[in-house]
């Protein structure tokens, strides 16, 4: 029987409505999860960490640098054969994101959580939990990076974003669609995922800006940034990648400065690209030296840039990991 460590940390999934407050705080350990999920012992055995019970709001870049590692130092032993991560579902896209850009394994990584607390009817964090666990068995999940599981459903880590405040189906991946389930509890595959990317880092550089664009905004946050020390910017731009004219000034000058500016879409599917030649449009901008982040959102492509600027901050270097796949650079 495989064994697989479940690493408790936090989230709706451990919070219970507090009578005073009348508002759902972190109440339930992890044994008092897992005594939930019933029957898991005829499938695997479990072994239980606890490492943290924070919300999912409370996360921060090197606490989840932190949690890679330890996820880290399990997979190296032996003994176990694949990791489950609960987590605040706020957050959870961007913590399985820099695992998984962190974390240089084949063992299957489980990301999942719960959309509802254990006061209220129909907890949904025992079923995840126990889908989680079965994927974290599977041979199949091995080799395709951190995965999330919800509602049945396993998307990509780089691909799957939170859709909906309150749905149990909240996970989902915008363009490409899940790629798998968990049935019966059975898990299978519909497609293969993206070719995985790995970065050893040490420590994480946090101090990077996500501005999302607007009709009519100017450079104001860009300079903000600039003055204030920030290391990168993330530009959710409109489109396929176009800023209002006003914003170009304030690219320039970061660009000037050696601050790498990133532009992705602010729409919730599609990718970048320089079509537009006008003021302010992608082919204008990326004369300028922007770097195209393809089809993440803000969030992820904000995580990506923490984790390359932790390994270089050569230019030509950045901009080739974020567009290795999509240009000749």
């Amino acid at each position: 029987m495989k064994k697989v460590a479940v690493i408790f940390n936090g989230g709706t999934i451990s919070m219970k409505v507090d009578p005073k407050l009348k508002a759902a705080v972190p109440s339930l350990t992890g044994e008092e999860i897992m005594s939930m999920v019933t029957g898991i012992e005829n499938y695997a055995e479990i072994e239980s960490h606890t490492f943290s019970s924070m919300p999912g709001p409370h996360m921060t870049p090197e606490i989840m640098l932190q949690l890679s590692k330890f996820i880290e130092e399990l997979l190296n032993r032996g003994d176990i054969d694949g990791v489950v991560v609960t987590h605040g579902t706020d957050t959870l896209e961007e913590t399985a994101y820099l695992v998984d850009l962190t974390l240089n394994t084949d063992k299957p990584v489980i990301f999942t959580g719960s959309m509802r607390s254990g006061s209220e009817l129909g907890y949904d964090g025992p079923s995840n939990l126990a889908a989680s666990i079965c994927t974290a068995i599977s041979e199949e999940a091995r080799g395709r990076g951190v995965l999330v599981c919800l509602n049945g459903d396993l998307n990509c880590a780089r691909e799957v974003t939170k859709t909906n405040s309150m749905s149990l189906d909240t996970f989902r991946t915008p363009n490409f669609g899940p790629i798998g389930m968990v049935d019966n509890n059975k898990v299978l595959f519909y497609r293969n995922s993206y070719n995985k990317e790995n970065y050893h880092i040490d420590e994480i550089e946090s101090k990077v800006a996500l501005i999302k664009c607007a009709v009519g905004m100017d450079s104001a946050f860009i300079n903000y940034s600039i003055d204030n020390g920030y290391k990168g910017i993330v530009i959710e731009a409109m489109g396929r990648g176009n800023i209002p004219p006003e914003m170009v000034e304030g690219v320039r000058r970061a660009i000037e400065k050696d601050i790498p500016v990133v532009v992705v879409s602010r729409c919730f599917e599609g990718r970048v690209c320089d079509s537009y030649g006008y003021p302010g449009g992608g082919k204008d901008i990326r004369n300028l030296g922007v770097i195209f982040g393809d089809t993440l959102p803000g969030q992820k492509a904000r995580i990506k840039l923490m984790v390359a600027l932790s390994k270089t901050k050569d230019m030509k270097e950045l901009k080739t990991i974020f567009e290795k796949h999509l240009y000749s650079v």
